[in-house]
């Protein structure tokens, strides 16, 4: 089941996961999915049936929280410009996953993507090889290993080169990547190509990175794209820097990203931000 409310302060996200009383299994990852962009998004994930169906709204500034078991292994990504009825059926401008709101299919090219494989170590990325669409990072929080926070926080819409670049209404609303337009061999690491020798970074490619450095940018990008953590939970956050500081709830207490002290902090602004929590979200 999903926690859904609106990210007032940081600090407020953390307390009202605690209030809402969901508890999560010790073998159960938290996911915590969080929009910062400065516009509607509707995450979708594969496979979703931990994830309330596959498909959800955000607003700008909201977040919900899902446990996904060991084992789980899919991707997350944004949808952009959607439009849904009562029913669920409507149109997306990048990342579409057909016409439903709950994703049973990968979304459509371009979309920037969160992938992962929860095991022990957990394996996770961020892909730019299907494109781009919005900023995204995996920040894992409190973990054992490398543990790096991967991403893209640039937003190459505005960077764009026009060949790649998808439009509605005159904006950039995506960027596809170099196979999915020209459909060679080279672009796409097929044919004679399909091997870690000779498939190489492209000029298109080398855009990405530059812009991305954590990111996939091509199909054999793995030794600076991917990352293990073991016994970690995930902060999936759009639009937001991957040096930002995050927080999220695992084992009936508050763990966040580059804090030691923040149960101190709490002690002390404990009946401030008690008070500030409840007045603003109405608990």
């Amino acid at each position: 089941m999903a926690l859904h409310f609106q990210m007032i302060l940081p600090i407020s996200l953390v307390l009202a996961i605690i209030l809402s009383g969901d508890r999560t299994c010790e073998s159960a990852r938290v996911f915590t999915i969080v929009n910062y962009c400065k516009e509607t998004l509707w995450p979708a994930v594969i496979p979703g049936e931990n994830f309330n169906g596959g498909g959800f709204v955000l607003k700008q500034g909201q977040s919900s929280v899902f446990n996904a078991p060991v084992s789980w292994s899919g991707r997350i990504w944004a949808r952009t410009g959607c439009n849904f009825d009562q029913n669920g059926d409507g149109q997306c401008q990048t990342g579409a996953c057909g016409t439903t709101l709950k994703c049973g299919g990968a979304g459509k090219t371009p979309a920037s993507l969160a992938e992962f494989t929860i095991a022990n170590p957990d394996f996770y990325d961020v892909s730019l090889v299907d494109g781009f669409n919005v900023p995204i990072s995996v920040k894992p929080i409190n973990g054992k290993g490398n543990c790096s926070t991967a991403g893209c926080d640039s937003d190459l819409r505005s960077t764009c080169p026009k060949e790649l670049s998808v439009k509605s209404n005159g904006k950039t609303v995506g960027c596809r990547s170099a196979c999915d337009v020209f459909d060679t061999d080279e672009y796409c690491c097929r044919g004679n190509f399909g091997n870690p020798s000779t498939c190489k970074p492209t000029f298109y490619s080398k855009k990405f990175k530059e812009a991305c450095p954590t990111s996939y940018s091509y199909a054999y990008d793995d030794p600076t794209s991917i990352f293990t953590c073991t016994g970690t939970d995930y902060i999936i956050a759009f639009c937001a820097d991957r040096k930002k500081q995050m927080c999220t709830y695992h084992d009936h207490d508050i763990h966040c990203s580059g804090s030691q002290g923040l149960k101190l902090l709490i002690g002390s602004w404990w009946m401030g931000v008690f008070i500030m929590v409840f007045s603003v979200v109405g608990f």
